[in-house]
């Protein structure tokens, strides 16, 4: 699922360093993590091209005969009775047909993106933040002090995850300032500058419920992971 970057040298430069500074005042670890999508949907699409084909067999019980005048323009312009076999064939033609034009549609990433449901956008892109908290923050400090800032561009949302220490000490909706400046900064094109806005809110709560201890130890890396 590796894509085009989204962002220069210079703009990972940016989010490395403000990750730094927020670090500088917690004992937190913040990671964060930029996705050009979650999920492919495949199964959506194809859930789609299934309800356009079960539509188009619908519409052919209701009016058989504009697609049985189709059949025979394609024949030559021939009228003739119809056999129960013919008629299932032309069902079972039509119906493919739809099926493989809407799954050849659903290839325009701007139209399959279109038509996925907000609920299950949101829910792949929190299924795949999890799986990017537990591979890169969750259990990875000694003390439990990872915390994730994940941004799905293609489903517009994004997700701070929390390690049990801060977990413990944070309720998650105090979370929703840092996604607010993240996702207002997306809104109008600074992708850098929203990650680095959330990363500075991030930091801003971690170092009044987490501040750095003397002997307090980089733990994770401060650059930014494009997936």
């Amino acid at each position: 699922m590796k894509q085009a970057s989204y962002l220069s040298e210079a703009d990972h430069q940016r989010i490395s360093q403000a990750v730094a500074r927020a670090e500088g005042g917690t004992a937190g670890e913040v990671v964060t993590v930029l996705a050009d999508r979650s999920d492919g949907y495949s199964d959506v699409a194809l859930a789609w091209a299934a309800l356009i084909a079960l539509i188009s067999l619908v519409a052919l019980a209701i009016a058989p005969g504009f697609y049985m005048g189709v059949a025979e323009w394609f024949l030559g312009g021939w009228v003739h009775e119809w056999t129960p076999r013919e008629l299932f064939t032309l069902a079972a033609i039509v119906a493919t047909l739809k099926f493989a034009g809407m799954v050849l549609l659903l290839m325009i990433p701007a139209l399959r993106f279109f038509l996925i449901p907000g609920p299950i956008k949101a829910k792949r892109v929190h299924e795949r933040a999890l799986r990017a908290f537990r591979v890169g923050a969750e259990q990875r400090t000694s003390g439990r002090t990872g915390i994730l800032i994940y941004l799905s561009m293609r489903e517009h949302r994004a997700e701070v995850l929390a390690d049990a220490a801060i977990a413990s000490k944070v309720d998650a909706e105090v979370w929703a300032d840092a996604l607010e400046a993240l996702l207002a900064q997306v809104r109008r094109g600074e992708i850098a500058g929203g990650l680095c806005a959330a990363v500075e809110k991030v930091g801003a709560v971690l170092a009044v419920h987490l501040p750095r201890l003397p002997d307090d130890v980089n733990e994770l890396p401060d650059r930014l992971i494009e997936v």
